[in-house]
């Protein structure tokens, strides 16, 4: 049985797809199947992000429905054969649309395929997050280190605190940009560590190749290993696998306790 991830963040722009599917592209490259499913029902943008806007036929909606099976809606990606999937979300349904109850249903068969499957929730705390984190055993958090992203961020900490999710949940630091972290012109990291009080796994420094390489409907996961982006990527996957990686995508030794375990196996079943 697979590990079903949402990421989340509460403010909308902070990197939400763009994480999603970046570590679900790090996960394959570490030899695992993966399907990601798009919740942004209204919007839809994951599946331009992995460049598979083409190929979509069904949605998560046509499944909730029941119009179609959800094996026969998911879309696979041509590059990774039978291990990366994606179920898109609709552009005409509202979040109203996603039932609980099916998306329970829908998440547990896809479970049953695949080692995880990753959604991509909405922005906001209604329906759609409500519905994300009903199905999810874990979550990513995902932040930048802004005043008002970290302060949506930790009302989003509150709710999924009451969801009582089997694995919990942990911090994603998004478009860190280290010259302003050196010079103080940036949250500090241990800071949003210590506001938001949830365990630290993954540090994405920003990038021009994130936003070029998405705009192509590529990846830097996919195109570019040695970025500084695609590593915290696959540092991401390799934590979430239970590894214990140094927090080395910033030279960050001295802002990061070692000691808090944050490095504890969350997946480990």
């Amino acid at each position: 049985m697979g590990t079903s991830i949402v990421v989340t963040s509460g403010k909308g722009g902070v990197g939400k797809s763009t994480t999603a599917a970046n570590l679900g592209l790090a996960l394959v490259h570490a030899g695992k199947r993966i399907c990601v499913v798009d919740l942004d029902v209204g919007l839809r943008n994951l599946d331009t992000i992995l460049g598979l806007s083409d190929r979509v036929i069904y949605d998560v909606i046509d499944v909730i429905e029941n119009r179609v099976d959800v094996f026969q809606a998911l879309v696979q990606h041509p590059n990774y054969e039978d291990r990366l999937y994606l179920l898109a979300a609709s552009q005409s349904a509202t979040q109203g649309n996603l039932n609980i109850e099916r998306m329970r249903e829908i998440i547990t068969d896809l479970k049953t395929a695949f080692d995880f499957v990753i959604l991509d929730c909405p922005a906001g705390i209604e329906r759609g997050f409500k519905a994300a984190i009903a199905v999810a055993d874990s979550a990513l958090i995902v932040t930048t280190p802004e005043i008002a992203a970290v302060s949506d961020a930790d009302r989003v900490v509150g709710l999924l605190e009451d969801a009582h999710l089997p694995y919990g949940m942990h911090l994603v630091i998004n478009r860190v940009r280290v010259q302003m972290l050196q010079n103080g012109k940036s949250m500090d990291i241990q800071n949003i560590v210590d506001r938001l009080s949830v365990p630290l796994i993954g540090v994405i420094v920003d990038d021009d190749e994130v936003i070029a390489t998405s705009n192509k409907g590529q990846s830097v996961v996919a195109n570019q290993s040695d970025n500084p982006a695609a590593v915290g990527y696959f540092h991401l996957a390799h934590r979430i696998l239970g590894e214990n990686i140094p927090l080395n995508e910033i030279d960050m030794e001295k802002s990061v306790d070692k000691k808090n375990g944050f490095w504890y196996r969350m997946f480990h079943h």
